[in-house]
C-alpha cells in the first residue's frame, strides 16, 4: 500500500503527524540483527541513535528493544504508554519508517478519555528536528495515521 505523504513543512490541520519515512545509508543492518527481529528487518543502529537524541531533547525513556517489525523506543510519559517505533522501509533499499504511538488523538484508560495530541506532537517535533539535523538523512516525508489508512 502506497501512503499519501506530506513534507514536514506542510500543515496537517488538526491531524497529528505520526509517521515519517526517510532515506539514509547511515544506519546499516547490524550482524545478527535479523535474529532479534524478523528476517529482512533492521533498524537497531537507527534506534540507538534516536534513543540518544531523544534523551538529549528531554524525551528520556528505556532502552530500545526488538519487536517483530523493528525496534521500539519507549518515551517516559505518566498518562499513557508512548513510544517511537522504527525500522527499515521496503519502499527504498535505504529507506526507513518511524512512527509515534499512540497514533490516535485520544485513548481510553479506565473510564477516562485522554487527549494524546500535545504529547505526541512534542515527540514528532523532536523527531523531525533530529532527522532534519542529520547530514546523512534525506527525503523526509511525514503523514498522519488517518492518512496512512487511505
Amino acid at each position: 500500500m502506497r501512503r499519501r505523504a506530506r513534507h514536514a513543512d506542510q500543515p496537517l490541520g488538526r491531524l497529528v503527524r505520526t509517521h515519517v519515512e526517510f532515506r539514509s545509508a547511515a544506519f546499516p543492518s547490524q550482524p545478527g540483527e535479523d535474529e532479534e527481529v524478523n528476517p529482512g528487518r533492521w533498524g537497531k543502529s537507527l534506534a540507538a541513535f534516536l534513543r540518544a537524541e531523544l534523551t538529549k531533547a528531554g524525551l528520556g525513556g528505556g532502552d530500545a528493544y526488538a519487536e517483530d517489525w523493528g525496534w521500539e523506543i519507549p518515551i517516559d510519559n505518566a498518562e499513557f504508554g508512548l513510544f517511537v517505533g522504527c525500522g527499515n522501509y521496503e519502499e527504498h533499499p535505504d529507506g526507513f519508517l518511524c512512527f509515534v504511538a499512540p497514533s490516535k488523538p485520544y485513548i481510553r484508560k479506565l473510564f477516562r478519555k485522554i487527549d494524546t495530541t500535545a504529547r505526541v506532537a512534542t515527540v514528532a517535533d523532536a523527531l523531525d528536528r533530529i532527522l532534519s539535523a542529520h547530514p546523512g538523512i534525506h527525503s523526509v516525508r511525514w503523514w498522519s495515521q488517518a492518512e496512512s489508512a487511505t
